[in-house]
């Protein structure tokens, strides 16, 4: 496995210090919510199970509905992009037994991990119990998770999956639909308070029809506004990114690759955007064939786990459909992007030299993105260029540009 530097890890804790008075803030807030919400009584959240008060379900469901139209509303009209948000990958069938058994300790207990934090921090015994039965699970879980590894970790397995995606939607549509199913849930829940908690619905407040419309008029206007195109997001960020193309700083040299890849610290994707017969002709060892109108797809791939010291240099026959991958890979939020200086062909120039195989062509066409040499048949990968020797040319010169740029971690979120 790749060991990432310590002085990375130096930057990212000294990097903006203030941000964990920001985090500490916002945490204290949050649990002074919750205890004042009634969430650090164990029998209040208890009683949603007797469906006598449901005020958890109403609450957390309407964060998740708020934050969910701002968020989308805000990524329509371009303040957000939302594929700097991170979205937890999905892991179908261990999510659900997870599911099961923290929804099992909340009704036996009486808590979710973050109930239990308040109610422990406002002196309740019963809170502290069940946050120390919190620790010993995840105790015992780290002590036996080596047993179910692979299921756990590949067993339903769909990386960063979206709703939109699963039902072939747009975005706006289905925020639209869950707008609406969750304001069925609010009225079946104060419907269910009525029956079995002899709850008074003329006493609650006449807000929350106004919260309702609110909800319905942000979610209208994701589908008006829909989500911008990669071409769109390339559109707002031109302005920063093309003088790097014009000044050549993203076109990293045949040389820098070649040493990059053998540097232990750093770990190198090649992605090679040409075409399935191209790459199967000719490509550079360890290369990944992702075809241009795959790049879409394969970004939402790139989102769910990107370590922070990984790489990307494009790579084409020549620098046309590199570029434009780049732009994609750029205005998608993937960081650490780079092009092959010159493509395959500049390669070539320099490693297949000694390649008895590979002939140059004696008259070029010198038309954009054509690959300049002979090849006697598609091997791929096993021509003696595509995987040059470290010891023959380790003494190469070259400017460096490779600069590794550290991506935030994930966070986490909700109730736990």
């Amino acid at each position: 496995m790749p060991v990432f530097p310590l002085k990375a890890f130096q930057q990212v804790s000294s990097a903006n210090p203030w941000t964990y008075l920001v985090f500490g803030l916002i945490g204290f807030a949050f649990g002074f919510v919750l205890e004042s919400s009634g969430f650090g009584n164990s029998r209040k959240l208890a009683a949603q199970f007797y469906f006598k008060d449901l005020t958890v379900l109403k609450v957390m469901f309407g964060a998740i509905v708020t934050a969910m139209v701002l968020l989308f509303t805000a990524s329509g009209m371009g303040i957000l992009d939302f594929n700097q948000v991170w979205v937890n990958p999905t892991y179908l069938w261990s999510g659900i037994l997870g599911g099961l058994i923290m929804g099992i300790g909340f009704i036996i207990g009486g808590f979710c991990p973050g109930t239990s934090v308040v109610a422990t921090a406002t002196g309740k015994l019963d809170g502290l119990f069940f946050l120390l039965g919190g620790f010993f699970g995840a105790f015992l879980f780290g002590e036996t998770e080596k047993y179910f590894d692979q299921w756990w970790n590949t067993s339903g397995y769909y990386g960063r999956l979206l709703l939109p995606e699963v039902f072939g939607l747009p975005t706006g549509v289905v925020v639209m639909l869950i707008v609406l199913m969750a304001l069925f849930m609010f009225w079946g829940a104060e419907q269910l308070e009525r029956i079995f908690g002899q709850r008074d619905l003329s006493r609650e407040p006449k807000m929350r029809m106004v919260g309702a419309l609110f909800l319905l008029v942000f979610a209208a206007l994701t589908i008006v506004l829909g989500q911008p195109s990669l071409e769109e997001k390339y559109a707002r960020i031109a302005p920063q990114k093309e003088p790097l193309l014009q000044s050549r700083e993203v076109y990293v040299s045949p040389a820098e690759v070649f040493h990059t890849i053998h540097k232990q610290y750093i770990r190198l994707v090649l992605l090679d955007v040409r075409p399935e017969v191209q790459y199967n002709l000719y490509h550079i060892r360890g290369a990944e064939n992702v075809p241009l109108e795959q790049i879409p797809a394969y970004i939402r791939k790139l989102l769910a786990y990107p370590p922070s010291n990984t790489v990307y240099v494009v790579i084409s026959n020549d620098e046309k459909l590199s570029t434009q991958a780049w732009k994609m890979l750029v205005a998608g939020g993937v960081p650490n992007v780079y092009i092959l200086e010159g493509g395959l062909n500049n390669w070539l120039a320099v490693f297949g030299k000694d390649d008895p195989q590979i002939k140059a062509l004696s008259v070029s066409t010198s038309a954009e993105e054509e690959l300049r040499y002979l090849f006697p048949a598609a091997l791929g990968d096993r021509y003696q260029s595509a995987a040059p020797s470290p010891m023959k040319y380790e003494e190469l010169e070259y400017e460096e540009k490779i600069k590794l740029e550290l991506k935030r971690d994930k966070s986490g979120g909700g109730c736990g």
